[in-house]
């Protein structure tokens, strides 16, 4: 009989690593409630009676996709549509705005949505983009929507969502507008969903697939690397944004004492960043 177990300070031990060591993700040492909540179906589902058999397989195998399988489960894929509200507010009524009017001989713009989870953040930023910028129709826009996580990266592309998600954040006239209701769940529509490009980034890997960025949307992910790898990200963020492109974080997130190139900006209640002017590129 299967049965939940307790997982030892040793056997999260090991798991923390092994997420840090793949994702650069630091898990808190004292939340081994979440390796039980998430890897107990790993578990059942590998044929193992217990989290604790399972974490011993896994000590004394080479990586593999049962690996992958416990690092995506314990990596945080918490997320809304508009989440926080304010940030879409300032891409809206100031980001997009200012962009469209310097990018107007080249008409393209290029946005990057990193750690995407579920994709409700790039659906987000297209939406706003087809109700409010029909004038974009005709430009080349790329969002690209990243995620380290095959797993909800395949889920993203989809577009599915529940009860519970579509509640959250989405203004009920989106809702009528750019989805189309599947019995108690609800499908994004192909026009939006065909605005977003997926692809599997590892943040602390190579972002070579990337173009030259006008935007990138890094919210809510620095909170969870060391600082070293904090630092890594802002200057791979610094290489990879135009110099007069934005780079948004999350409400708790900054870029003070981790890169100086960037200057803090707000717009009414939300805050972003952009390279310094005088800064040189590749200078933290």
């Amino acid at each position: 009989m299967k049965q939940t177990t307790c997982i030892s300070s040793i056997d999260f031990d090991y798991l923390r690593a092994l997420v840090q060591q793949h994702s650069a993700v630091v898990l808190d040492g004292h939340k081994t409630y979440l390796a039980e909540l998430y890897l107990q179906p790993i578990a059942e589902a590998a044929g193992f009676n217990s989290i604790t058999e399972l974490i011993a397989y896994l000590r004394h195998q080479p990586l593999s996709d049962l690996h992958i399988q416990a690092i995506e489960a314990m990596v945080t894929n918490e997320t809304s549509f508009f989440r926080d509200t304010y940030p879409f507010e300032a891409l809206r009524q100031f980001v997009l705005p200012e962009l469209i009017k310097k990018r107007r001989i080249e008409r393209s713009l290029n946005i990057w949505c990193a750690a995407c989870s579920h994709g409700q953040e790039p659906y987000s930023i297209a939406m706003l983009i087809r109700e409010y910028y029909p004038i974009l129709n005709n430009w080349s826009i790329q969002i690209i929507a990243s995620d380290f996580s095959s797993k909800v990266l395949a889920r993203a592309k989809k577009g599915h969502y529940n009860q519970l998600e579509i509640k959250r954040g989405l203004p009920k006239n989106f809702r009528e507008k750019y989805f189309q209701q599947q019995e108690r769940e609800w499908q994004i529509k192909n026009e939006i969903r065909q605005m977003i490009d997926f692809h599997q980034i590892n943040l602390v890997h190579s972002w070579s697939s990337l173009p030259n960025l006008d935007i990138i949307f890094l919210r809510n992910v620095l909170i969870y690397f060391d600082i070293p790898t904090k630092k890594a990200l802002l200057k791979k963020a610094q290489q990879q944004l135009r110099p007069d492109g934005y780079l948004f974080l999350g409400s708790g997130e900054t870029t003070l004492n981790l890169n100086e190139s960037f200057e803090r900006v707000q717009f009414n209640k939300s805050i972003c960043y952009r390279l310094h002017h005088q800064a040189p590129l590749g200078q933290v």
